[in-house]
């Protein structure tokens, strides 16, 4: 069976270029949706999903009516083939139940990998940059070190509980067990 998507990102905007087009290329059910491109939450998309059996063609008008991201595209393109379905963008004459349309897709998904791969070493780069430099990754601490020196001896010395050093310096009780926790260790 062909199943046709289309999808538009506003309500002011319609569908009826798309369903032509698709009924044009014989689909026999169009799954028709409102909604952005970037999302997950698209019910008629998960309805056609999951209504895939093999043998099946998934078609589009173009690409980007399944997805905006090509990382998202890629994952939607995975479970169609899980499901032994095929995919045919009409607008850029892709069909993955053709040897040259899974080249193509296989294309596609190299080069997304090759991005991913580039992102993750400018972040490693920035990321060793900003080391050399002193500065360190994740939340600045809460408590100066005098601050946290202070909790220990109050609870250690018995002049204030856990729970009211944590209360006098405005922290989760959670910190104070863990800071009185690592001063004794280091003793």
């Amino acid at each position: 069976m062909r199943f046709g998507y289309a999808r538009v990102s506003t309500q002011e905007q319609d569908t009826q270029a798309q369903i032509a087009a698709l009924t044009a290329a014989g689909c026999e059910r169009i799954f028709e949706e409102t909604a952005s491109g970037g999302r997950w939450e698209r019910p008629e998309l998960q309805r056609l999903l999951a209504q895939l059996r093999p043998g099946d063609a998934v078609v589009v008008w173009k690409l980007d009516r399944l997805s905006r991201s090509l990382k998202d595209l890629l994952v939607l393109l995975e479970r169609i083939d899980h499901a032994q379905a095929s995919f045919h963008s009409l607008t850029e004459a892709i069909e993955t139940a053709t040897p040259a349309g899974r080249m193509l897709m296989q294309m596609v998904g190299a080069f997304a990998e090759f991005e991913r791969a580039l992102l993750r070493e400018r972040t490693q780069a920035g990321l060793e940059a900003a080391r050399r430099e002193g500065r360190i990754g994740g939340r600045r601490p809460k408590l100066t070190r005098l601050q946290q020196q202070e909790i220990v001896a109050l609870v250690t010395s018995g002049q204030k509980s856990g729970a009211a050093a944590a209360r006098l310096f405005q922290v989760d009780p959670s910190m104070v067990t863990r800071l009185v926790a690592k001063a004794r260790g280091a003793r």
